[in-house]
């Protein structure tokens, strides 16, 4: 293995991308120290290796990880990519050469420090997706239901088939304000784009009676004398109510229009 200088890769950001830098690792037998996205700022005085996705050699890698570590690690790295955690793809690279010499064993090797902390990494989007399938509030907007997060993680791709089979009838999109990404469902269809100064419209008179309506049910079943403000941010934590009705502030100012006296959200209005 090479060992003479200190290289690092920089990659496209996709997970193809990424299967591609595994690939250059065994190829070239050398270990990059970094590995940079097209969002990641580069911290190092060594120069970047440009990595490009290959189709080839990105599925020749995806067919390798369930045939010599298991479908179960599959699942696993593809979660992990989506998480909020710092140098994840160096992780990612470096879970994938140990998987490849000890095999499906890898999945229990919490104890090295690399495992451990994925394993930490997916957990945490498993607990936040798990959370938004609960907090997550829509908004009717004529045809259509929209609702906003503000997660840590990229967790539209796990929210999907959730939302998919809860309301396969309807028309609906998550907007994730965090990663500027929409999740848009329409006729059975479901795709992720990304997006630039968007802007959730704003809600009309019925809209806003309905929010008054829920904000009312939610104060009025709360038993007074049993208050427990440590315990209500337990159960749902604080950084999750600026996109929940109950919690968000009413907006008094009238819902804006366009020139056709109709909302415009994204292609699914009609």
């Amino acid at each position: 293995m090479k060992d003479d200088m200190t290289v690092n890769y920089e990659y496209d950001g996709s997970f193809e991308g990424l299967l591609c830098c595994v690939f250059e690792s065994y190829d070239q037998r050398e270990i990059p120290e970094e590995i940079f996205g097209p969002e990641t700022h580069q911290t190092t005085l060594f120069p970047a290796k440009i990595i490009e996705t290959d189709a080839v050699r990105a599925r020749r890698v995806l067919a390798s990880i369930p045939k010599k570590i298991g479908r179960e690690a599959l699942d696993f790295v593809r979660r992990a990519f989506l998480t909020c955690l710092p140098q994840k793809e160096r992780y990612i690279l470096l879970f994938l050469r140990m998987g490849y010499r000890y095999g499906a064993k890898v999945m229990r090797m919490l104890q090295d420090d690399v495992v451990n902390t994925l394993f930490k990494a997916v957990k945490f989007i498993g607990n936040e997706t798990h959370l938004l399938t609960g907090f997550i509030r829509f908004s009717v907007y004529g045809e259509v239901l929209a609702a906003q997060i503000t997660p840590k993680n990229y967790v539209l791709p796990l929210l999907a088939p959730h939302f998919r089979g809860r309301y396969p009838n309807e028309k609906f999109l998550i907007y994730d304000k965090t990663h500027e990404a929409v999740l848009i469902y329409e006729n059975g269809r479901m795709q992720i784009n990304s997006v630039e100064n968007f802007s959730m419209p704003e809600p009309d008179e019925e809209e806003l009676r309905f929010r008054r309506l829920w904000k009312m049910f939610y104060d009025t079943i709360e038993v007074e004398g049993r208050h427990n403000e440590k315990c209500r941010m337990t159960h749902m934590p604080k950084r999750y109510w600026e996109n929940m009705t109950e919690f968000a502030e009413e907006n008094k100012k009238k819902p804006q229009k366009t020139a056709s006296g109709e909302h415009k959200l994204l292609y699914l209005t009609k």
